[in-house]
């Protein structure tokens, strides 16, 4: 499925307007000093949360939070006459974002959104797709940001105070820009790639159509339930024609499996899908498909609604040489004597008694 924007990245455009007090303090600390930067940086913090308050009739937790710690550490590092505690601050709130952000990343992705729902607007919920996306782009932030606080840590107790302002600082814009700009060249090089593949429908248990994805996204693992379509093919003397898979496949390799099987391509009904399938695979048009049975089957690598049907059929047939290797009737007794031994594809073998009746 795709999304209309990356929300994540949009949620750390919204976010960035909390952290503005502490980036005007560091430059306000170094042109005047602690006691005015402090002064500076709780003003533009009151500033800011009064605009959001009176544009969007809402309290921002967020600025009121960063301010509000702002002047807790501030304070004390000017009581004390020392400024470690105000040099941990940055630390300290990106402990709390790591919280957050580690949820999301190795829980549920939809507790963040959920959270922060009044920066996102309309886009409060994600699809698959975007949720999956997301986990590892969670993921990867953890990292960075991770180690970026190491380094803060490190920075307010052995560095010098203009090397730890960089540091919790402009180091983090850079790191936050250049994974930004990374993801996002990385994604429309991933977008390219993906404008070449085959698109699937995502249906419901029922066959409704309610997305679309990728062919490699359906096969990223399973959850994404798309439709495809089986023929078996049984001839006037009751032999059950089977292809065999080619040694090419990236899944089953020489595998004996069902006459024909295949995707419903995107904007294609079941029928059209079956009819084409059985002509691309093995050259024919004249037959009356008979529906079997739907249902789900589903491996670790991909969800589907198989649509099952058989035909009568004496051929002759013209087997694509890119799809499969061989194909045979088989007779019953050979079958039977063969299930379960590997020579099948597991998916075969279960559908094998819808169409046992049928053969002598």
């Amino acid at each position: 499925m795709q999304t209309s924007e990356n929300p994540l990245r949009k949620l750390a455009i919204q976010l960035i307007p909390g952290l503005l007090p502490l980036f005007i303090f560091i430059l306000a600390d170094e042109i005047w000093g602690t006691k005015i930067g402090l002064v500076v940086a709780l003003v533009l913090g009151v500033i800011e949360f009064i605009v959001v308050w009176v544009k969007q009739k809402r309290i921002d937790n967020f600025i009121l939070a960063d301010t509000g710690l702002l002047l807790i550490l501030g304070g004390v590092s000017l009581i004390s006459a020392n400024d470690l505690f105000f040099k941990l601050k940055p630390a300290l709130m990106q402990v709390i974002f790591l919280v957050i952000m580690g949820i999301a990343a190795f829980g549920n992705p939809a507790f963040l959104l959920k959270l922060s729902g009044r920066y996102l607007g309309g886009i409060n919920q994600i699809n698959a797709e975007g949720e999956k996306m997301m986990q590892k782009m969670l993921k990867r932030m953890v990292l960075l940001i991770s180690l970026h606080t190491l380094l803060v840590v490190y920075a307010a107790f052995y560095l010098s105070k203009e090397a730890w302002a960089f540091i919790s600082g402009g180091l983090f814009y850079i790191i936050m820009g250049v994974y930004f700009i990374t993801e996002v060249l990385s994604k429309r090089l991933k977008n390219r790639s993906t404008l070449k593949e085959e698109w699937f429908p995502l249906v419901d248990i029922k066959g409704n159509v309610i997305g679309k994805a990728s062919r490699s996204f359906c096969h990223s693992g399973p959850g994404h339930l798309h439709p495809v379509v089986h023929l078996h093919i049984v001839n006037t003397n009751g032999e059950l024609l089977i292809q065999k898979r080619s040694s090419t496949k990236d899944l089953l390799p020489n595998r004996w499996d069902t006459a024909v099987g295949g995707h419903v391509a995107l904007e294609e009904n079941i029928e059209a899908g079956l009819f084409r399938e059985v002509k691309e695979e093995i050259g024919i048009t004249d037959f009356k498909p008979v529906f079997l049975k739907q249902y789900v089957w589903e491996t670790e690598r991909e969800s589907e609604l198989v649509f099952s049907f058989f035909c009568i059929h004496n051929g002759p047939f013209k087997a694509d040489p890119e799809e499969l290797d061989d194909l045979q009737f088989w007779t019953k007794k050979k079958i039977e004597s063969t299930i379960g031994t590997g020579v099948f594809t597991p998916v075969f073998e279960n559908e094998y008694p819808m169409i046992r009746k049928l053969l002598k």
